[in-house]
């Protein structure tokens, strides 16, 4: 349920209302737009008469909701939610670029990287210290060590840095080096995670299940909006289906889908979508058409040698001539690229 206040209701009308929703045990949680103030309810809804709320100063109406996510919903927050980061809006009329390798490798590597992307206009650095992988024979990433380097590559660079964190009790750490939490498609469903990144109070980036639907993703992303963490992006990175061309199936229908059915920033990862560096640049363009709010996007310099998807990587000068490329199709649908 929603509480929707008149045109010009007053902090102190809001303010009552919130202490009234929060007496009667609900949570409440406030979306100010342009114009009107929304006060959403969550809670068992059968502890509340209507007509007490109702008739409150400053009360336009209630409405139900009826999807089973809440707070991710348009019913609750109409308008786009935008970020800013680092000088980008994530979630604006600006196509956002995170860039980087896969994992952190060490430092001059991830120098290497970073000033690249950089140039381009890119301010977002993207790299793993913890990677959770198939086989447990894989590298599975620097730890610690690896945060400690994106921390210096930040400090060189000043780039905002987006890094994944694994496990619940990883996320105090993780948040001391990172401008973005990052969690992954195999931790999509992890409750304890989602909930401690909520906590956090970090932006998080959500990665889409590899066998999830749309409905699944919101229903995660609310755990984490149930904290008042409202600075989440939801990221498409393509399905398990029976095709086997490619790593994956990028489902470039889930973004029209996600911006009609949500107020959160829809981000696509090209990399993990196709898995072949070859098609990454058709598939970021085609992303950016229909409508992502940005891109996550693999960088290395040494590909052939990289320690992680590397296969799906590209190599920076490449990445260059994408970021032109791009300019051009997100020009073409009145938006700009940073």
């Amino acid at each position: 349920m929603i509480i929707v206040m008149k045109m010009g209701a007053t902090d102190k009308e809001i303010g009552l209302v919130v202490s009234r929703v929060e007496h009667l045990g609900f949570k409440a949680h406030l979306s100010k737009g342009e114009e009107v103030t929304i006060i959403g309810l969550i809670g068992d809804k059968r502890k509340i008469e209507p007509h007490v709320l109702e008739m409150m100063d400053g009360v336009d109406k209630l409405v139900h909701i009826l999807k089973p996510f809440k707070l991710a919903s348009r019913d609750f927050k109409p308008e786009n939610t935008v970020i800013p980061l680092n000088g980008t809006r994530i979630g604006g009329r600006e196509v956002t670029i995170m860039a980087g390798p896969c994992a952190v490798e060490g430092l001059q590597p991830m120098l290497d990287v970073a000033w690249a992307i950089k140039e381009a206009g890119v301010h977002i650095l993207r790299g793993g210290a913890y990677k959770p992988r198939s086989s447990p024979y894989s590298f599975q990433g620097l730890g610690e060590e690896g945060l400690e380097i994106l921390a210096q590559v930040r400090e060189q660079t000043g780039l905002a840095v987006i890094t994944e964190v694994v496990a619940p009790e990883q996320v105090p750490l993780v948040a001391r080096y990172a401008d973005i939490l990052q969690i992954g498609t195999r931790n999509m469903q992890n409750y304890a995670l989602l909930h401690a990144a909520g906590e956090s109070g970090k932006p998080v980036l959500l990665k889409r299940g590899m066998m999830s639907t749309v409905e699944e993703l919101l229903m995660s992303a609310e755990y984490i909006l149930s904290h008042e963490n409202y600075r989440l992006m939801l990221c498409e990175r393509g399905i398990r289906t029976f095709e086997t061309a490619t790593r994956n199936t990028l489902d470039i229908n889930a973004i029209p889908v996600l911006k009609e059915m949500t107020h959160l920033p829809v981000i696509v990862d090209p990399s993990h979508g196709t898995g072949r560096w070859q098609l990454v640049p058709a598939v970021a363009r085609a992303a950016v058409a229909a409508g992502a709010d940005g891109l996550l996007i693999e960088v290395h310099p040494d590909p052939e040698n990289a320690l992680s998807d590397g296969p799906q990587s590209l190599k920076p000068a490449r990445f260059v001539q994408l970021i032109e490329q791009l300019k051009r199709v997100a020009e073409a649908v009145d938006r700009s690229v940073q």
